[in-house]
Order: C-alpha cells, then sequence, then structure tokens
C-alpha cells in the first residue's frame, strides 16, 4: 500500500523538509484589511510579524476551502492508495472536519483524517512520524495506529505576553483574558479536550517559563523512552536559543529542536508567545 501523507500549514514545517519526506501541504489563510494570504505562501512569519505592530484591525484566519482539499485528493488518489491527512485542533479550526466530510468521497483511496488536538510543532512531529513510517511501508492502518501513540506522548505548554488577542480570537474566554489582564499575570496555557486553557496562573514571565520547563523534568522522570523538546516562539528566536540552552544543560539526553508560531496561530498568540513542547524521540 503507498500511502500520502498531507497536513496543513499550522504544523509550521519547512518547504524543504515538507519536499524530503513527500509531504502534501494545505495552506490555512490569514485575512489583513480585506486581503487574503495563502500562510507560508503568500505570506512568512517574519512578514507576518512585520505587519502586526501597524495593523488596524484585528487579523483573521480561515481553513482552507473544500474545493482545495478534494482537488489535493483527487490529484492524490492517482498515485496513492491510501492518503492520512493530519490537521490542527478540531477545538479551533474546522480544517479536520472539512477532511471528514470528504472520506466517502475517494471510493479507491482510503482516507485517514487525524485530529492532532493541538498544533504547531507537536502537529508536524506527529506529520514527520507518519512520513518516516509511509516511507518504511508500514500499511496506512498501522500508522495511523503509532501516531495516536504518539499523541499520547505528547505535552505542549506555552506562555502569551496579552491575552487579548485569544479572547478577541475567540479562542480564550473574556473572563479569563480580563483577569490576566487586571492581575498582570503570564499564565501557562496547553491544549484541554482540543481547546486552548489556562493550565496556571504564573505572575512573572520568567517564572511562567520555568515552571514549564520543570513540567517537562517532572515527566522525564516517569517516561522509558527519550524525548525530544521543541521551543517555539512569535518572533522570539532569541529568548527561544536561551531556552534550548536551559534544556540541554539540565537534560543533556534530550534533543532539542527550535520551530515557531507562524501567522495563523500568531494571529491568536501574538507577538512575544513562547512554548515548549516534548514527546517520544522515534528517531533513537
Amino acid at each position: 500500500m503507498k500511502t500520502a501523507i498531507v497536513t496543513d500549514s499550522t504544523a509550521y514545517i519547512p518547504k524543504e523538509i515538507l519536499d524530503a519526506n513527500n509531504i502534501y501541504m494545505l495552506p490555512l489563510i490569514v485575512n489583513i484589511h480585506g486581503k487574503s494570504h495563502r500562510e507560508d505562501i503568500d505570506l512568512s512569519a517574519t512578514e507576518f510579524y512585520e505587519k502586526l505592530s501597524e495593523m488596524r484591525t484585528f487579523p483573521s484566519s480561515s481553513q482552507p476551502a473544500v474545493g482545495e482539499v478534494y482537488e489535493l485528493f483527487q490529484k492524490l488518489e492517482k498515485e496513492y492508495d491510501a492518503i492520512i491527512s493530519i490537521h490542527l485542533s478540531s477545538g479551533i479550526s474546522g480544517s479536520f472536519q472539512t477532511t471528514s466530510t470528504l472520506v466517502d468521497d475517494f471510493p479507491d483511496c482510503k482516507i485517514y483524517p487525524i485530529d492532532s488536538e493541538i498544533s504547531c510543532y507537536p502537529q508536524a512531529r506527529m506529520v514527520l512520524e507518519a512520513a518516516r513510517l509511509a516511507k518504511l511501508g508500514l500499511d496506512a492502518e498501522e500508522i495511523v495506529a503509532q501516531v495516536e501513540q504518539l499523541k499520547s506522548r505528547t505535552s505542549a505548554y506555552f506562555m502569551v505576553d496579552d491575552l487579548t488577542n485569544l479572547q478577541k480570537g475567540g479562542r480564550l474566554s473574556s473572563g479569563a483574558a480580563l483577569m490576566g489582564s487586571m492581575l498582570k499575570i503570564k499564565p501557562i496555557l496547553h491544549f484541554e479536550d482540543k481547546k486552548i486553557t489556562v493550565y496556571e496562573k504564573i505572575r512573572t514571565k520568567k517564572k511562567a517559563l520555568q515552571a514549564i520547563l520543570d513540567l517537562l523534568a517532572k515527566e522525564k522522570e516517569t517516561v522509558d523512552y527519550p524525548l525530544v523538546a521543541t521551543v517555539i516562539h512569535a518572533n522570539r528566536e532569541e529568548s527561544a536559543r536561551e531556552l534550548i540552552q536551559q534544556i540541554e544543560s539540565r537534560h543533556p539526553d534530550v534533543r532539542c529542536e527550535m520551530s515557531y508560531f507562524g501567522a495563523v496561530i500568531g494571529t491568536h498568540l501574538g507577538e512575544g508567545a513562547l512554548g515548549i513542547t516534548w514527546t517520544e524521540d522515534t528517531t533513537k
């Protein structure tokens, strides 16, 4: 069985890695001042953050059109027996639901939609693992099972400088955003039941990041498999590198990577957000 791997742009996998692993990407749309941009095609993360401070109105995002997904699957069914399509959490986007509606439209090519229940590089790790297993020749159902196991072994926490964007975008309750602004706290956020929720309220950025590092250390002591940790940043590469140095110093056996919050997720988190995620390192 030959299996195609598809994801959306919020996995933030660089084009050269997509190409090298034969991964197909569906771009989400960022709407700025009435103009639509395809994420990471028409609008890079760097360009987005350059525009962000000058935006007069709050930017919005939207999922790929069902016709675009259908067109890609129609193309892939000519070459593949199965398609595994891994998307950002269904709790914050309709991308997974869109793919799910097309399952019965391709009788000669079995489609397996996967809700990553998260986004960004944790989603990317699932995509890259699926691509690795597809190259090894595993059938689609085996790949899906292993991706689901990787999902269960994934943790991610992040911190934003300002809760306003999350509240305006409908990804966080007004009450939680107001409380954070009034108390000037730096809440640690995570995905719970597919949605972004407050994990813990911390007074300062430094303490919030330290609390996330402590969560990594605690979990590392409880697992029997190697970990890969990824620091994700919203236009704060220097801060991300400092966090990686801290992780490597504290856990020399944990492999570290760096990624970024692109335009769609940056629309909701705002500039300055930082995240730390870790999961099983399946390459070891």
